[in-house]
């Protein structure tokens, strides 16, 4: 079985709300990062702080087969090909070497894999 990573990096305030969403489409766990957007325009200053937006990373490890699945719910429910596009990124990677996974969740993928069939 083929795997790729689905990273989405989005607004903090959208954490659950992207990860019900992706779970619905047949998503399994998730590893949340936390960090800060610094984009290409300067951010406002505030008593001599930077304000920069807090981001969360989700990243899934999925069956390439349901990746794609999940990927194209994601693009449309957070509305990422409008030009004022405030919701984040999402990107997927291949994988060429996993160690780690557990059974549990390999056989629910060969499962919904099955399924699809």
């Amino acid at each position: 079985m083929q795997f790729t990573v689905l990273a989405a990096i989005i607004p903090d305030a959208q954490e659950e709300s992207v990860i019900e969403i992706a779970k619905k489409a047949g998503a399994g766990s998730v590893t949340i990062l936390h960090g800060k957007n610094i984009g290409l325009k300067e951010k406002k200053v505030f008593f001599g702080l930077t304000l920069e937006e807090n981001v969360s990373v989700l990243l899934f490890i999925l069956p390439k087969k349901i990746s794609i699945t999940i990927f194209k719910t994601l693009k449309k429910e957070l509305k990422l090909d409008e030009k004022e596009n405030k919701n984040g990124i999402i990107l997927t990677f291949a994988l060429s070497h996993l160690a780690g996974m557990e059974d549990e969740e390999i056989e629910l993928f060969e499962e919904e894999i099955i399924n699809d069939l």
